[in-house]
Protein backbone atom coordinates (compact mmCIF):
# COMPACT_ATOMS: atom_id res chain seq x y z
CA UNK A 1 0.00 0.00 0.00
CA UNK A 2 1.01 3.60 -0.70
CA UNK A 3 2.25 5.32 2.41
CA UNK A 4 0.25 7.97 0.65
CA UNK A 5 -2.89 6.47 0.55
CA UNK A 6 -1.93 5.53 4.98
CA UNK A 7 -1.17 9.62 5.73
CA UNK A 8 -4.50 10.37 3.92
CA UNK A 9 -6.64 7.76 6.43
CA UNK A 10 -4.73 9.69 9.36
CA UNK A 11 -5.46 13.14 8.47
CA UNK A 12 -9.38 12.42 8.09
CA UNK A 13 -8.85 10.69 11.59
CA UNK A 14 -7.48 13.87 12.98
CA UNK A 15 -9.95 16.12 11.87
CA UNK A 16 -12.83 13.89 12.91
CA UNK A 17 -10.89 14.16 16.45
CA UNK A 18 -10.75 17.55 16.18
CA UNK A 19 -14.43 17.83 15.10
CA UNK A 20 -13.65 19.52 12.23
CA UNK A 21 -15.37 17.15 10.55
CA UNK A 22 -19.17 17.72 8.60
CA UNK A 23 -20.44 14.60 8.96
CA UNK A 24 -20.08 13.28 5.18
CA UNK A 25 -19.91 16.91 3.36
CA UNK A 26 -16.23 17.54 2.86
CA UNK A 27 -13.55 15.56 1.77
CA UNK A 28 -9.36 15.48 1.65
CA UNK A 29 -7.38 14.28 -1.04
CA UNK A 30 -3.81 13.74 -1.73
CA UNK A 31 -2.04 13.12 -5.44
CA UNK A 32 -1.48 9.70 -6.19
CA UNK A 33 2.96 9.37 -5.67
CA UNK A 34 3.27 7.17 -8.45
CA UNK A 35 0.49 8.98 -10.85
CA UNK A 36 0.45 12.67 -10.96
CA UNK A 37 -2.98 12.63 -12.97
CA UNK A 38 -4.42 10.81 -10.34
CA UNK A 39 -5.80 11.50 -6.94
CA UNK A 40 -7.24 9.67 -3.85
CA UNK A 41 -10.34 10.63 -1.97
CA UNK A 42 -12.90 9.04 0.24
CA UNK A 43 -16.03 7.40 -1.01
CA UNK A 44 -19.25 9.33 -0.78
CA UNK A 45 -21.50 8.93 2.05
CA UNK A 46 -18.74 8.13 5.00
CA UNK A 47 -17.64 10.04 8.14
CA UNK A 48 -14.37 11.03 8.66
CA UNK A 49 -13.72 9.04 11.15
CA UNK A 50 -14.36 5.83 8.96
CA UNK A 51 -12.16 6.44 6.54
CA UNK A 52 -9.47 3.35 6.25
CA UNK A 53 -6.77 3.50 3.73
CA UNK A 54 -7.95 0.09 1.66
CA UNK A 55 -11.12 1.75 1.04
CA UNK A 56 -10.06 5.35 -0.55
CA UNK A 57 -10.84 5.82 -4.06
CA UNK A 58 -8.38 6.43 -6.66
CA UNK A 59 -9.89 8.85 -9.34
CA UNK A 60 -7.76 9.99 -12.26
CA UNK A 61 -8.01 13.63 -13.02
CA UNK A 62 -10.76 13.69 -15.97
CA UNK A 63 -13.13 12.15 -13.01
CA UNK A 64 -12.54 8.74 -13.74
CA UNK A 65 -12.48 6.05 -11.35
CA UNK A 66 -9.37 4.44 -11.30
CA UNK A 67 -9.92 2.06 -8.09
CA UNK A 68 -13.25 1.78 -5.99
CA UNK A 69 -15.85 2.09 -8.62
CA UNK A 70 -18.39 -0.10 -6.19
CA UNK A 71 -18.52 2.98 -4.19
CA UNK A 72 -20.16 6.30 -4.73
CA UNK A 73 -18.44 9.13 -5.69
CA UNK A 74 -18.91 12.91 -4.57
CA UNK A 75 -19.10 14.66 -8.03
CA UNK A 76 -18.00 18.26 -6.32
CA UNK A 77 -15.04 16.55 -5.04
CA UNK A 78 -14.40 15.99 -8.36
CA UNK A 79 -14.76 19.44 -9.64
CA UNK A 80 -12.80 21.04 -6.77
CA UNK A 81 -10.01 18.70 -6.15
CA UNK A 82 -9.34 18.19 -9.95
CA UNK A 83 -9.44 21.16 -10.70
CA UNK A 84 -6.84 21.83 -8.59
CA UNK A 85 -4.35 19.46 -9.22
CA UNK A 86 -4.76 20.04 -12.95
CA UNK A 87 -3.55 23.78 -12.58
CA UNK A 88 -1.26 23.03 -9.78
CA UNK A 89 1.23 20.58 -10.20
CA UNK A 90 2.84 22.01 -7.15
CA UNK A 91 0.29 21.02 -5.30
CA UNK A 92 -0.05 17.34 -3.61
CA UNK A 93 -3.03 17.67 -1.03
CA UNK A 94 -6.58 19.32 -0.62
CA UNK A 95 -8.37 19.68 2.07
CA UNK A 96 -12.10 21.23 1.78
CA UNK A 97 -13.80 21.71 5.30
CA UNK A 98 -16.93 23.95 6.61
CA UNK A 99 -16.61 24.78 10.19
CA UNK A 100 -18.81 27.31 11.43
CA UNK A 101 -15.80 30.03 12.68
CA UNK A 102 -14.60 29.47 9.12
CA UNK A 103 -18.32 30.43 7.29
CA UNK A 104 -18.12 33.21 10.14
CA UNK A 105 -15.22 34.52 8.99
CA UNK A 106 -15.50 33.89 5.01
CA UNK A 107 -18.96 35.63 5.13
CA UNK A 108 -16.98 39.18 6.61
CA UNK A 109 -16.16 41.89 4.23
CA UNK A 110 -12.58 41.41 5.33
CA UNK A 111 -12.27 38.00 5.74
CA UNK A 112 -9.42 37.15 8.09
CA UNK A 113 -7.96 39.53 10.15
CA UNK A 114 -4.01 39.63 11.34
CA UNK A 115 -5.59 39.85 14.74
CA UNK A 116 -3.81 36.65 16.11
CA UNK A 117 -0.76 34.73 15.96
CA UNK A 118 -2.66 31.81 14.04
CA UNK A 119 -3.56 34.07 11.83
CA UNK A 120 -0.18 35.51 10.95
CA UNK A 121 0.30 32.05 9.00
CA UNK A 122 -1.69 33.48 6.42
CA UNK A 123 -1.10 37.61 6.18
CA UNK A 124 -1.60 38.22 2.72
CA UNK A 125 -1.66 35.02 1.61
CA UNK A 126 -5.37 33.98 1.52
CA UNK A 127 -7.03 33.75 -1.38
CA UNK A 128 -11.32 34.44 -1.85
CA UNK A 129 -13.63 32.54 -3.88
CA UNK A 130 -17.78 34.26 -3.75
CA UNK A 131 -20.55 31.29 -3.58
CA UNK A 132 -21.51 29.58 -6.60
CA UNK A 133 -23.70 26.67 -5.01
CA UNK A 134 -22.69 23.16 -5.41
CA UNK A 135 -19.20 22.96 -7.47
CA UNK A 136 -21.12 20.68 -9.90
CA UNK A 137 -19.89 22.15 -13.13
CA UNK A 138 -16.55 22.66 -14.59
CA UNK A 139 -16.55 25.75 -15.43
CA UNK A 140 -16.99 26.04 -11.64
CA UNK A 141 -13.52 24.67 -11.04
CA UNK A 142 -12.16 26.96 -13.47
CA UNK A 143 -13.69 29.52 -11.58
CA UNK A 144 -12.25 28.45 -8.63
CA UNK A 145 -8.69 28.17 -10.15
CA UNK A 146 -8.55 31.75 -11.27
CA UNK A 147 -9.41 33.10 -7.55
CA UNK A 148 -6.73 30.48 -5.67
CA UNK A 149 -4.12 31.66 -8.06
CA UNK A 150 -0.63 30.77 -6.24
CA UNK A 151 -1.40 30.72 -2.87
CA UNK A 152 -1.88 27.72 -0.72
CA UNK A 153 -4.80 28.74 1.45
CA UNK A 154 -8.23 30.22 0.18
CA UNK A 155 -11.81 31.19 1.88
CA UNK A 156 -14.80 30.34 0.13
CA UNK A 157 -17.35 33.21 0.72
CA UNK A 158 -20.35 31.69 3.08
CA UNK A 159 -18.75 28.18 2.61
CA UNK A 160 -15.79 26.99 4.51
CA UNK A 161 -12.40 27.06 3.08
CA UNK A 162 -9.46 25.02 1.10
CA UNK A 163 -6.11 24.26 2.06
CA UNK A 164 -3.69 23.22 0.04
CA UNK A 165 -0.20 21.62 0.38
CA UNK A 166 3.39 20.71 -0.89
CA UNK A 167 2.60 17.60 1.42
CA UNK A 168 -0.45 15.99 3.38
CA UNK A 169 1.07 17.26 6.69
CA UNK A 170 1.64 20.52 5.05
CA UNK A 171 -2.01 21.09 4.15
CA UNK A 172 -3.15 19.43 7.81
CA UNK A 173 -0.41 22.19 9.14
CA UNK A 174 -2.64 24.86 7.47
CA UNK A 175 -6.11 23.43 8.07
CA UNK A 176 -5.37 23.14 11.85
CA UNK A 177 -3.48 27.26 12.02
CA UNK A 178 -6.56 28.41 9.98
CA UNK A 179 -9.35 26.91 12.11
CA UNK A 180 -7.72 28.45 14.72
CA UNK A 181 -7.33 31.51 13.74
CA UNK A 182 -11.22 31.57 12.73
CA UNK A 183 -12.03 30.82 15.75
CA UNK A 184 -9.81 33.07 17.47
CA UNK A 185 -11.37 36.07 15.37
CA UNK A 186 -14.89 34.95 16.20
CA UNK A 187 -14.40 35.07 19.84
CA UNK A 188 -12.70 38.18 19.69
CA UNK A 189 -15.21 40.43 17.39
CA UNK A 190 -17.86 38.53 19.72
CA UNK A 191 -16.43 40.78 22.35
CA UNK A 192 -17.22 43.72 20.98
CA UNK A 193 -14.46 46.08 22.05
CA UNK A 194 -11.96 47.46 20.10
CA UNK A 195 -9.25 44.97 19.55
CA UNK A 196 -5.18 45.54 18.60
CA UNK A 197 -3.91 44.14 15.42
CA UNK A 198 0.12 44.38 14.37
CA UNK A 199 1.40 46.70 12.33
CA UNK A 200 1.81 45.87 8.48
CA UNK A 201 5.88 45.77 8.89
CA UNK A 202 5.20 43.10 12.03
CA UNK A 203 2.74 40.99 10.25
CA UNK A 204 5.31 40.70 7.03
CA UNK A 205 8.15 39.49 9.03
CA UNK A 206 5.54 36.88 11.25
CA UNK A 207 4.59 35.32 8.42
CA UNK A 208 7.98 34.83 6.91
CA UNK A 209 9.10 33.46 10.58
CA UNK A 210 6.13 31.17 11.19
CA UNK A 211 6.37 29.71 7.49
CA UNK A 212 10.19 29.13 7.52
CA UNK A 213 10.37 28.05 11.60
CA UNK A 214 10.99 24.50 10.55
CA UNK A 215 12.37 22.57 7.39
CA UNK A 216 9.65 20.90 6.57
CA UNK A 217 6.78 22.73 7.06
CA UNK A 218 4.34 20.47 9.46
CA UNK A 219 6.19 18.12 9.32
CA UNK A 220 6.86 17.96 13.57
CA UNK A 221 3.37 18.35 14.38
CA UNK A 222 2.43 15.59 11.76
CA UNK A 223 4.66 13.12 13.65
CA UNK A 224 2.15 14.16 16.70
CA UNK A 225 -1.00 13.70 14.93
CA UNK A 226 0.27 9.95 13.33
CA UNK A 227 0.90 9.57 17.48
CA UNK A 228 -2.78 11.09 18.56
CA UNK A 229 -4.47 8.90 16.45
CA UNK A 230 -2.62 5.30 16.66
CA UNK A 231 -3.37 5.67 20.50
CA UNK A 232 -6.62 6.92 19.82
CA UNK A 233 -6.96 3.10 18.44
CA UNK A 234 -4.90 1.65 21.11
CA UNK A 235 -7.55 2.88 23.17
CA UNK A 236 -10.69 2.15 21.22
CA UNK A 237 -11.97 5.62 21.11
CA UNK A 238 -11.37 6.09 17.53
Amino acid sequence: MQPIKHDLAIAYKALAYLKHDDHTYTHLSARDATDPNAFYIYPFGLRFEEVEADGLLKVALDGTILEGKEYQYNKTGYILHGAIYQARPDVQAVFHMHTPESLAVSALEEGLLPISQWALHFYDRVSYHHYDSLALEDHQGSRLIQDLKSNYVMLLRNHGFITCGKTIQEAMFYSYHLQRACETQCLILSMGQKYVAPPKEICEKAVKDLLSFEKNLGERDWEAWKRLVAREYQTGRM
